[in-house]
């Protein structure tokens, strides 16, 4: 069977395309401690891939004594002045990968649960013309796990979603991807995507190229599959 590529790639953003969730957790513990709470990792590790609202409503039962929208706003701009001070923590490979798919022609997006200030942030850092559209955490008519920013995505694309492939850190990212009918990638990093459903689980993306891409969509696509019945 020949491979093909996907008529687009969605990369999660957070701990998928770059490893901000140091920097997420570096932002939540001072903030818990500032009310008299305390914020251990494995709390922390409760919020990956959840959407702001939802992780604030968490912050929020751990006594931060703020409004959702102020949570969120104080935990971006931190995590923003992180990113500009330090640059971009690159998940190995990623950036490799991401660059070698716009090079074969494929088109991307970055469909995450941050805000659109700080996903235009991660854009403008790349160094390249990375992606042709952002589906932040601002635009999505629900959070992941929802499929709606991956369905929001492919629309603003045009494309069918079955036709599309998406790369996820998170359990809650894989559901989403997997929900909206995209050939989904997992490639773990806090926590574990056993049994989330994607398609495949990739350690790392270090070393992987546009190919390995085409090999993956093609082993998992319904269409491709149909194409050679």
């Amino acid at each position: 069977m020949t491979s093909v590529l996907p008529s687009a790639v969605l990369w999660d953003m957070d701990g998928t395309l770059v490893d901000t969730e140091p920097y997420w957790m570096a932002a939540e513990t001072p903030l818990v401690e500032r009310f008299g709470g305390t914020w251990t990792h494995e709390q922390a590790l409760q919020l990956v891939g959840l959407g702001l609202e939802d992780s604030a409503r968490i912050l929020q039962g751990a006594g931060v004594r703020m409004a959702v929208p102020e949570i969120v706003d104080t935990l971006t701009a931190q995590v923003m002045d992180q990113l500009r001070e330090k640059g971009l923590p690159f998940r190995p490979g990623a950036r490799e990968l991401l660059a070698d798919l716009r090079a074969a022609g494929v088109r991307t997006a970055l469909v995450t649960m941050s805000m659109r200030r700080m996903a235009q942030t991660v854009v403008d850092l790349l160094g390249f013309e990375g992606f042709d559209l952002i589906v932040a955490g601002d635009d999505a008519t629900r959070p992941k796990p929802f499929p709606d920013a991956y369905l929001q995505a492919c629309t603003a694309l045009g494309v069918d979603p079955a036709s599309t492939l998406a790369i996820e850190d998170s359990p809650g990212g894989v559901r989403a991807a997997v929900g909206a009918g995209a050939v989904t990638l997992g490639v773990p990093l806090m926590v574990s995507l056993t049994g989330a459903g994607a398609h495949e689980l990739w350690p790392s993306l270090a070393g992987r190229t546009a190919q390995d891409i085409a090999a993956l969509y093609t082993a998992h696509s319904p269409r491709t599959r149909e194409d050679h019945a």
